[in-house]
């Protein structure tokens, strides 16, 4: 897997990307490194990533027994918010970290944007490495700058762009995880199959099982949303088709977040695919035969959940704070085919009543 070196950023793989993450950081001569973990990838992750650091040379071996610091948080969703954001920053002050210093984010979606987050706005901005762990985040959150918090039961609510110096996916750490866990990853490859072309779709739809899911497919997603963002870092236009299916399935996310519902990442933005597809049916987009094969295969790797009047009811109310609104109106990416995606489409609330309607059958 060859490196992805764009301004300002690189993705690296493997024993290679170690090496590369060896030479930045010994380059830069950081007086203090933090880790920033969870409760499972310290456990699961940790030794892991400094033995293979620490193999590259002896160098780097004397900077990691010497500079390096871990402060691990509790794993889940409801840990990424301010008051985790405020024992980190009181944690890198305490003990003496400038903003010459560096922040390696070692964990899922939820380290890296959490992490992400406290380093872009600690004195106003300190270096930072993603080096994530779950499928999810090798393929999505790890990459492309964003980073955030959740607020007042709104996802990603408060953050800011910043991108990570380097993110070093290192494929291994995959066997760490759960089948929940890669099949919540999966979501995302899925999305950026149906806004890239119909040949990724295809071999997309021909999985059966997430353990079929290959290191070249990994790297081609992946591939898939650079092309975007370097086209459009700032989400000003083009990096907006990033957010199929993440309009309705960030609002359910936040809706059941904390319940005996709660689910992961991917999980909703799975079911966002399948309403935002069906939706793009209503308006004349897609055909019925794709998005019913859509829902088909989503449905072989997702369990269903269910949603009474209640809970769309809120989920629709949820709309109001997504972060792409203008004014108060919710704006959707919606496709008119595979390949094909429109931005900034409004949506009635009768169609989203329909498209539940439709995810349940």
């Amino acid at each position: 897997m060859k490196a992805i070196n764009k301004d300002g950023f690189s993705i690296v793989f493997n024993h290679d990307g170690y090496k590369e993450l060896s030479s930045f950081i010994l380059n830069q001569n950081f007086n203090k490194i933090l880790i920033l973990t969870d409760e499972n990838t310290k456990i699961n992750c940790l030794d892991i990533f400094i033995s293979n650091i620490k193999s590259i040379n002896e160098k780097i071996c004397e900077v990691f027994d010497s500079r390096v610091l871990n402060y691990s948080v509790k794993s889940g969703e409801h840990t990424k918010n301010i008051d985790s954001s405020l024992k980190i920053w009181k944690f890198l002050t305490e003990s003496g970290f400038k903003r010459s210093d560096l922040i390696i984010n070692l964990g899922g979606g939820m380290i890296t944007d959490l992490g992400g987050f406290v380093a872009s706005t600690f004195m106003r901005g300190i270096k930072f490495i993603n080096v994530p762990t779950s499928l999810l985040a090798m393929v999505d959150a790890s990459i492309g700058g964003k980073t955030g918090i959740d607020f007042k039961e709104v996802k990603n609510l408060i953050g800011v762009f910043e991108f990570a110096k380097i993110s070093l996916i290192d494929l291994r750490f995959l066997k760490t995880l759960c089948k929940r866990q890669i099949t919540s990853g999966y979501a995302e490859m899925i999305k950026h199959s149906l806004i890239s072309d119909d040949s990724d779709w295809e071999k997309i739809r021909k999985i059966k099982s997430v353990k079929d899911i290959s290191a070249e497919m990994i790297y081609e997603s992946i591939k898939i949303k650079i092309l975007i963002i370097e086209k459009d870092p700032f989400e000003s236009g083009l990096r907006k088709y990033l957010n199929y299916g993440h309009t309705l399935g960030h609002a359910i996310e936040s809706k059941v977040l904390g319940s005996e519902k709660e689910l992961l990442h991917g999980e909703s933005i799975a079911i966002g695919i399948i309403l935002e597809s069906y939706i793009s049916y209503l308006k004349g987009g897609l055909g019925l035969e794709l998005v019913k094969n859509i829902k088909t295969h989503i449905k072989k790797h997702f369990k269903t959940t269910e949603f009474v009047s209640a809970d769309i009811s809120k989920i629709i109310e949820l709309l109001k704070f997504d972060k792409k609104n203008r004014d108060k109106e919710p704006m959707f990416v919606l496709l008119k085919g595979i390949g094909k995606p429109i931005i900034d489409q409004t949506v009635s609330e009768q169609e989203i009543r329909e498209a539940f309607n439709f995810y349940k059958d």
